[in-house]
């Protein structure tokens, strides 16, 4: 490398799952004297409020099969060989020292200039069950790392379990005193993620306000809710008596789940690392849509050292859901295991191990 200060550029989709864990990198390359650079779409712009304002945001159009109609899908190679000849062409003049890739389409244009390029590249994996970019792209970089452990590879491709970064607000709260379910107020999290949000706005509201009246009498609700659903969600809570902010999205989620006597969440890999490193008990609502089923891939750890309750969607229902919650606030000592079970699942340092194979990336300029 010559003088200058190396510059990482990250590639990420356009969801949490994907822009926290670069969030959390970026931050500590910075502070290890990297300039960083991020590629997403527009989709993942909404996300990057929280990264330094030192990073260079590179905003591109993103192609998915996903979506669309059969002449859309039909231009979707043509608009990705596009977004790499662009990703080429910004390669030559930044001439980054290692690529990230973090998974979702609009990670395909640098990971593929990097390629043609010969620049150091790897990608990271959230989930539990590599999602179609990375898959593709497995055997054409220098290493796969793993946020969730075990995460079933192709053949012949050998993976690194970093676990997932999680962002600096998570890490301050990191290992938070855990206050038990007991008769004085309590919160429960409610959060959904941006997909399939809205069965978790039909079903936890009435199971909450199914609760005996004296355990409702102590509770408070944070309810991320999506913008369709949060008048009815909070008209909801409102006319059964229940102490609730309802919110399409929350600034400040690593507060709310230190303060949460209970978390209830879709299983994304972000919200499982959270509630891990955090420490806490949670009922998880695996996604059922997920590709591969992989949010109860990541729920798997905190399901096997008994930090969760998992509720499969086939078999969520208001009275599954009132008995799950009941279990929880009826058993401080439960909880409180929960809650030391969640922590021993917890990669704390798992934004120092991924930082540490960009390190060695850029040193040995390792090729596939």
């Amino acid at each position: 490398m010559s003088d200058r200060a190396p510059l990482l550029l990250m590639a990420a989709g356009g969801t949490g799952g994907h822009m926290f864990p670069a969030q959390s990198l970026a931050e500590h390359m910075l502070r290890q004297g990297w300039r960083v650079k991020l590629s997403t779409d527009a989709r993942g712009a909404r996300y990057t409020g929280g990264f330094p304002h030192s990073i260079e945001i590179e905003q591109i159009k993103s192609a998915t099969f996903a979506r669309g109609g059969l002449l859309a899908k039909a231009m979707v190679p043509f608009r990705i060989a596009g977004g790499v000849m662009g990703a080429s062409a910004a390669m030559l003049r930044d001439k980054p020292d290692v690529v990230v890739g973090f998974g979702g389409y609009p990670s395909i244009p640098a990971l593929s200039a990097a390629r043609l390029l010969g620049v150091p590249a790897m990608v990271h994996e959230q989930n539990g069950v590599l999602g179609r970019v990375n898959r593709a792209f497995a055997k054409r970089v220098a290493k796969v790392a793993c946020g969730t452990w075990p995460t079933e590879m192709p053949e012949g491709v050998e993976a690194e379990h970093v676990g997932n970064p999680v962002r600096a607000a998570v890490l301050e709260r990191a290992g938070a005193a855990y206050i038990p379910p007991g008769d004085y107020p309590m919160s429960i999290l409610v959060i959904g993620g941006s997909q399939g949000a809205r069965i978790m706005s039909d079903i936890v509201p009435p199971a909450i306000a199914a609760l005996p009246p004296e355990v409702l009498r102590n509770i408070r609700v944070s309810h991320q809710a999506r913008d369709e659903d949060g008048d009815r969600v909070a008209q909801f809570y409102a006319e059964h008596g229940i102490d609730a902010d309802v919110q399409p999205f929350f600034t400040d989620v690593p507060t709310r789940i230190s303060e949460a006597q209970l978390v209830i969440s879709r299983a994304g890999a972000s919200s499982v690392a959270d509630i891990s490193v955090i420490g806490r008990p949670s009922i998880l609502v695996p996604f059922a849509a997920a590709t591969g089923d992989h949010q109860t891939a990541n729920a798997r750890g905190l399901k096997e050292a008994g930090a969760t309750i998992l509720i499969p969607e086939s078999k969520l229902s208001v009275e599954t859901m009132t008995a799950e919650i009941a279990r929880v606030l009826d058993n401080p000592r439960g909880a409180l295991q929960m809650a030391a079970a969640a922590l021993s699942c917890a990669v704390p340092d798992a934004t120092e191990r991924l930082a540490a194979l960009v390190d060695t990336l850029a040193q040995k300029g390792d090729r596939v």
